[in-house]
This record gives C-alpha cells, sequence and structure tokens, in this order.
C-alpha cells in the first residue's frame, strides 16, 4: 500500500469519522470512518516494519582454515581449525 496510501486512508477515516453527520439507511458512515482509519494504520505499521527489516546491514562471514606447520593431533586424528571473521559492510557513499 505504501505510506502515501496509508496516510490518505487515515485522513479519509478521520474526516468520515468526525466530520460528516449524515444519514443512510443501512450504512453508518461513523464506523465507516474508524474501518478506514484502522486499515490505514495497519497499512502504515505494515509499511515502516517492512521497510525498516530492508535498512539493517547484511552480516559478512568468512572462514578461512588457520595455517600451521604441522597438523594438529587429538586422539589419533587430524584436526582442522577454521576462524570465522564477522564483520559489517562499509555503508554506501553520501548521497548515493
Amino acid at each position: 500500500m505504501g505510506i502515501g496510501g496509508s496516510i490518505f486512508l487515515l485522513a479519509l477515516g478521520a474526516i468520515l469519522a468526525f466530520a460528516v453527520n449524515a444519514d443512510i439507511s443501512g450504512l453508518d458512515i461513523n464506523v465507516v470512518g474508524y474501518v478506514l482509519m484502522l486499515a490505514g494504520l495497519i497499512g502504515l505499521i505494515i509499511t515502516v516494519w517492512y521497510w525498516n527489516s530492508r535498512r539493517r546491514p547484511a552480516t559478512v562471514v568468512e572462514q578461512r582454515p588457520v595455517v600451521r606447520n604441522e597438523p594438529v593431533y587429538r586422539d589419533g586424528e587430524v584436526v582442522e581449525e577454521y576462524r570465522e571473521t564477522r564483520r559489517q559492510p562499509p555503508p554506501p557513499p553520501y548521497g548515493a
């Protein structure tokens, strides 16, 4: 829906709920306004959550074997060791 559509539904719902005094048989304008405001609020929350989750930086994981001159033996087995490095990617340049 997007932020613009959510704000539009919130505004339209507020106008119908608080500013319009019309009687239509079988339809309550105030309830329609509250439903539109609720739909706009839910759409706004989902949109903000979606865009916020996309802004989290990805973690880069690198695994490298540990280099030694001779293998390490434990109980007759060769033990391979790996180092794991976690780092955040650099931020994009300003204005990009």
